[in-house]
């Protein structure tokens, strides 16, 4: 059966398709490349926050805390819905730049969105005035996916509104115990992770 997330797969993925190879390229190592740079911008926060006060330090730890969480949350999903990928099961699609993934390795939500999102919210709450670099940088790892084949966008869209949602309810929910966890840590042996 036809639906209009197939259709714009399939539209997607011929746009794709005629792209120069060098753009095929960067879209692959793009989506890894991607995360790996949101994970430095987490870090640098952190090492950057810890001249800012217990908040900022608390807000910033918790960036791979609630990415973590979000990840795992969309495996549990992914493990109930058992979507197949699209590159296997949308019919008239063109080949998918990416290999396609094994069957078993399900494809809503999309954990690079997730993840990606996760990150970017995180940072946002950690360092609002990232958000102009990192939100866009979560969006095209996570149109990647697509552009790539390997996912419909509606298992992107689901990631991206899982990652932000996690990583913003945990960020506000825990923050305050964050906060007295790192004003504790500030006075023992861990000053160091937590003060410049």
């Amino acid at each position: 059966m036809d639906t209009v997330d197939n259709d714009l797969y399939r539209d997607v993925t011929e746009f794709a398709r005629s792209t120069p190879e060098w753009v095929h390229g960067l879209a692959e190592i793009g989506t890894e490349a991607g995360l790996l740079l949101l994970m430095a911008v987490a870090v640098a926060v952190w090492w950057r926050n810890r001249r800012t006060g217990a908040r900022g330090v608390a807000l910033a730890l918790l960036v791979p805390v609630t990415t973590a969480v979000a990840y795992g949350i969309s495996e549990i999903v992914k493990s109930l819905v058992d979507e197949e990928r699209p590159c296997r099961a949308v019919r008239g699609a063109v080949a998918s730049l990416a290999p396609c993934p094994p069957h078993g390795d399900w494809s809503f939500p999309s954990n690079h969105a997730t993840l990606a999102a996760a990150l970017a919210t995180g940072i946002v709450l950690a360092r609002r005035i990232l958000a102009w670099a990192v939100l866009p940088m979560a969006l095209l790892v996570a149109f990647s996916r697509v552009f790539l084949g390997v996912h419909y966008p509606h298992d992107v869209a689901a990631g991206l509104l899982l990652g932000a949602a996690v990583a913003l309810l945990g960020g506000l929910l825990l923050a305050r115990w964050a906060t007295s966890l790192v004003d504790r840590a500030g006075r023992g042996r861990l000053r160091v992770l937590v003060r410049a």
